[in-house]
């Protein structure tokens, strides 16, 4: 994969994000050879593999499969959408209404449709996106509507003061 993407300083908290905001990514070019490589290690099937097999299936030539897809709108998110402790996923959708293709430039649009602080747990929210990773053409190659687990500033003030990480109340939870 081939891009022009630049990582964002500035850190996106709860506070930041309302209903209607929307991110746009950088570009990425899938190359044949990257597909092929994605394929052979995690979705190993012809049309994946090999451009002459994949002409006598359903796609008619060579496609990424939708998980590569899915990997690379995920590099993309996490620079264009540069939330405080991360992009930490709480359930979703995701459709491929189109195969992405060699050379395919793909870029993600993302759009917050709900932004929701968590009454139990006051320091962090659940935000729901909608991420369209489209080509050069404009073309939908990827929907994914995710909730998104999100901190507000409040939560950071509060670790620093000694309370309690993500990782250290989910432990207590178990």
């Amino acid at each position: 994969m081939t891009d022009n993407i630049g990582m964002t300083a500035q850190k996106l908290y709860l506070e930041d994000l309302s209903e209607g905001l929307v991110y746009e990514s950088a570009e990425a070019r899938l190359e044949p050879a990257q597909i092929q490589a994605f394929a052979r290690e995690f979705d190993p099937q012809p049309f994946h593999l090999d451009d002459v097999a994949a002409r006598d299936t359903l796609f008619g030539g060579l496609a990424a499969s939708g998980w590569h897809t899915a990997a690379v709108t995920m590099r993309l998110l996490v620079q264009s959408l540069p939330l405080a402790g991360g992009i930490i996923g709480a359930g979703g959708d995701i459709a491929w209404p189109r195969p992405t293709r060699p050379g395919d430039i793909l870029r993600v649009t993302s759009t917050i449709l709900t932004v929701e602080r968590s009454r139990s747990k006051p320091g962090r929210g659940i935000v729901t996106v909608q991420s369209e990773t489209r080509n050069q053409h404009g073309d939908v190659c990827q929907r994914l509507i995710a909730r998104l687990v999100v901190f507000a500033r409040t939560h950071e003030a509060d670790v620093a003061k000694g309370g309690q990480s993500l990782s250290e109340t989910d432990k207590k939870a178990r």
